[in-house]
């Protein structure tokens, strides 16, 4: 029997243990490219030069109008699956995610049947919380529906979504509270990937400060539409009648979470600066009502925020500032948010109004009035003129008459 020399040994000893020490350590997962910046990354991780190009310091903030750049839509449905680290640029039509592809399929099958606007989105679904994968949240219902799958989900759209009716298959749940649902679909675009997840952090942190972190549930969310307006996001919060509906914010920066809490969530006032639109409302009707807005990145609270081009407070303390009177949030969307300087212009006008309208009577009343005058002064002028006339006529005619009687 042939004995191996002492090296060959020596080779093999260090290619089993060089194999060992691999199997012994935790393998990374092959990232591609555009994964690199996603939603578990956070800004202090990343180079400058991603903050300033896809972050909240990117020149393109404040540089478009936000009101009106939301589609009208009446009812949100979200359907929870897996995170955004997973999700693919088009998500809901992934050969790999089946579940989110059969049912953006259902839906547009079925878009004929559906009368009411639906929007459909997916977020984050964790298994063990409160939004497990196969969930599906519906807005402004404030349903939820545990454990969908592909072979439920034509049921699931007929029954629910068409007919409008309880799933028969599934138990309904009721949801509590604020939903904010942060787009953060970093495959989809960066700059989503880059200020997602740290507004989620932002949301969570401050929540949780003010003791509202079983108040307020916050949800990455996939591709809401107008990534150049991240950060975006949705919240869906009862209003002061305790209806629910859902306003849409862009340009949001971590320094803007405290008033979205404190501001919207906490009293049901809109923060006009950074607002796209809300649910139930036409692009035609947000324009029309933002005439007399708040333009974008400006804000009433001026010592506290840096304005978009690098003014300062002083300058823009020296323009008047708008009111806003508040907002009561109504059934289906319907908003009767009333701006307090509409009310006002519009009392000082219908004053000026009343006053020129009085005026204008009094006028034609005043030439009226002339006129009369001038026409029974000149009517009694000529009823003395022709009895003067008459006076006269009858003394010639006398005395021609006296004339005759005497010389006959």
């Amino acid at each position: 029997m042939r004995v191996a020399h002492p090296h060959q040994f020596r080779f093999l000893t260090i290619v089993t243990n060089r194999f060992l020490s691999s199997l012994s350590k935790p393998r990374r997962p092959s990232l591609l490219p555009q994964t690199l910046a996603m939603a578990s990354d956070d800004l202090s991780s990343l180079p400058p030069a991603d903050d300033e190009k896809y972050g909240f310091q990117r020149p393109e903030m404040f540089t478009i109008k936000l009101a009106g750049t939301v589609d009208a839509y009446d009812r949100h449905v979200f359907l929870c699956y897996k995170s955004p680290e997973a999700w693919p640029a088009r998500v809901e039509g992934s050969e790999s995610d089946p579940l989110p592809k059969f049912l953006s399929s259902a839906f547009k099958a079925r878009k004929n049947d559906i009368s009411v606007k639906t929007k459909l989105t997916v977020c984050e679904g964790r298994e063990g919380t409160d939004f497990a994968d196969g969930d599906v949240l519906i807005f402004p219902d404030m349903i939820k529906y545990r454990g969908l799958k592909e072979s439920d989900v034509d049921s699931f759209v007929d029954d629910v979504i068409v007919n409008g009716k309880a799933w028969a298959s599934g138990a309904q749940e009721v949801l509590t509270g604020s939903h904010v649902f942060v787009c953060a679909h970093g495959s989809r675009d960066r700059r989503c990937g880059v200020c997602g997840p740290v507004l989620i952090d932002k949301f969570i942190e401050e929540a949780e400060l003010r003791g509202m972190k079983d108040k307020v549930f916050v949800s990455p969310c996939s591709h809401i539409g107008g990534h150049k307006y991240a950060g975006n996001l949705i919240i869906y919060s009862p209003g002061a009648d305790g209806m629910i509906t859902g306003h849409w914010y862009g340009y949001v920066a971590p320094d803007d979470v405290p008033e979205l809490l404190d501001e919207h969530i906490g009293k049901g006032q809109i923060i006009e600066r950074l607002w796209r639109g809300q649910m139930g409302v036409s692009t035609e009707e947000i324009e029309k009502a933002n005439e007399h807005k708040v333009p974008n990145g400006e804000s009433e609270k001026l010592k506290d925020q840096k304005l978009p081009n690098g003014e300062d407070s002083k300058k823009s303390e020296e323009k008047p500032q708008e009111n806003f009177a508040g907002c009561c949030q109504g059934a289906n969307g319907v908003s009767c948010c009333r701006d307090g300087s509409l009310e006002q212009t519009s009392g000082i006008e219908e004053k000026k109004q009343k006053e020129t309208t009085e005026a204008t009577s009094g006028k034609k009343d005043g030439l009226a009035c002339k006129l009369t005058s001038c026409i029974g002064k000149w009517e009694q002028s000529d009823i003395l003129a022709a009895v003067a006339v008459v006076g006269a006529v009858a003394t010639v005619g006398v005395a021609v008459y006296s004339f005759h009687r005497r010389s006959g």
